[in-house]
């Protein structure tokens, strides 16, 4: 047999599946997810959120056999949201401080039920907590105050510390807020209280389920524009991140996800730390919309777009699939 034959044939490594498996360069485990979940009040409550399919609000007792799901599932640590209730909403999110709200409850009743076998991280902003849904202390005309919401980002940080949070996540996008928050974590006596910063959130389209889920999306007055980023804008994220790496941060997180993969891989490149990704709200209803359509298989679809996320370099996901994805995974 003659001829000129191609001496590289990169389908070699491809021809069986054990070769797949051995030259494959990421790998997706339950290790990677963050699993975030839904506060509501009342007891023995499961809320469906209409606009999540498969995503409800739990209280706090039922939170806990969540947590305790993801532990059996190898996930390492859940993200908490409260849906605060509408009568504990004021102007200035007094409720954010107060230590027996539903955040904090349920901090110490995953804590109980799971100890160290579990990572909890909780969300620092207002807008679970304020009457007009902006994530910060508004002025006589709407606009967000940064100093005044920083103080009060830093009261309620150390209020989920001293509940037992082990990472506090600011999704807030105050200039300073991370600066404030480590040194007031230092100084009340929580040095190894992780900071996972919302370094690159943007003023996305993506979170309209997400606000129906914590109930400030009819709440919300105006936009989000004078403080989350701009979706043009890559290269100011790069300078966000660096800011708050330099005030303390011990990972950075971009939101949303997909839809910046670029940051994703730019943050890694540029500042080899911890890069987590938050595949939001939107992201997971177009993919539970697609497979309900019949326009794709809603496990590959998942296993997908989760393992871009690696690709691009993020060192963990949150996704309201973890617990979808963890089953798969386990095979």
């Amino acid at each position: 047999m003659t001829g000129n034959y191609p001496l590289t044939r990169l389908r070699r490594t491809r021809a069986s599946a054990w070769s797949r498996t051995l030259h494959r360069e990421n790998i997706l485990t339950p290790a990677d997810l963050i699993w975030p979940l839904f506060i509501t009040s009342g007891e023995g409550v499961e809320e469906p959120i209409a606009s999540l399919p498969g995503v409800s609000r739990w209280s706090v007792d039922l939170i806990v056999a969540r947590a305790q799901e993801a532990v059996a599932l190898g996930i390492p640590v859940v993200a908490l949201f409260p849906n605060t209730p509408h009568d504990l909403r004021s102007a200035d999110g007094a409720e954010a401080h107060n230590p027996d709200n539903l955040m904090c409850r349920a901090i110490r009743a995953i804590k109980a039920a799971c100890g160290d076998t579990l990572g909890v991280l909780t969300d620092v902003a207002l807008d679970p907590y304020t009457s007009h849904g902006q994530d910060g202390l508004v002025d006589e005309a709407g606009y967000v105050l940064n100093d005044e919401t920083v103080a009060a980002l830093v009261d309620q940080a150390v209020n989920q510390a001293r509940a037992g949070a082990d990472i506090i996540a600011p999704s807030d996008m105050m200039d300073g807020r991370i600066h404030a928050i480590r040194q007031a974590l230092e100084m009340n006596g929580f040095p190894n209280v992780q900071i996972m910063s919302y370094a690159a959130k943007y003023a996305s389209a993506f979170y309209g389920p997400f606000r129906d889920a914590v109930g400030s999306g009819g709440l919300l007055k105006g936009d989000k524009k004078t403080y989350q980023m701009d979706p043009a804008n890559g290269d100011e994220a790069l300078r966000e991140v660096a800011l708050d790496l330099a005030e303390g941060a011990d990972s950075v997180m971009v939101k949303p996800g997909l839809a910046y993969l670029d940051i994703v891989r730019r943050v890694k490149d540029e500042f080899a730390v911890p890069v987590f990704a938050y595949q939001v709200s939107g992201e997971y209803a177009m993919i539970e919309a697609a497979a309900a359509a019949g326009a794709g298989d809603r496990d590959a679809l998942v296993l997908e777009t989760l393992l871009a996320f690696k690709r691009a370099g993020a060192s963990g996901i949150l996704t309201y699939h973890a617990p979808h994805a963890a089953r798969l995974l386990h095979g």
